[in-house]
């Protein structure tokens, strides 16, 4: 598909990814942690097509340039991401009562 971009999520991310869903499997059930991933399916399918459309709000509170947010629907997770040349790169999945600017500085495992 033209204008279409590679998907690449950081070890950061997909750390997000696995504990989110590991919550919501023990606390609400498999069914809702399945949702989620459907959600970020969704988001990550839709941010590859159309990486401008996110939120910049956290580029200029942080002074992070191209920092993008992207809410997944229901959940109260915002899938953090920047546009590059050849690819749209998952840098966290939070929930949005984290420490965004606390969790976003935090160094990625894979020193990426």
């Amino acid at each position: 598909m033209p204008g279409t971009k590679a998907m690449r999520f950081r070890e950061a991310a997909l750390a997000d990814v696995e504990a989110a869903v590991r919550r919501y499997a023990e606390n609400a059930g498999a069914p809702t942690a399945d949702a989620f991933l459907d959600a970020l399916d969704g988001a990550t399918a839709h941010m590859v097509r159309h990486p401008s459309t996110g939120s910049p709000r956290w580029a200029q509170a942080l002074n992070v340039d191209g920092l993008r947010s992207w809410k997944l629907g229901r959940f109260a997770h915002l899938v953090f991401y920047v546009e590059r040349e050849d690819r749209v790169e998952v840098w966290r999945v939070l929930h949005g009562a984290r420490d965004i600017p606390a969790s976003l500085a935090e160094p990625d495992p894979a020193g990426d």
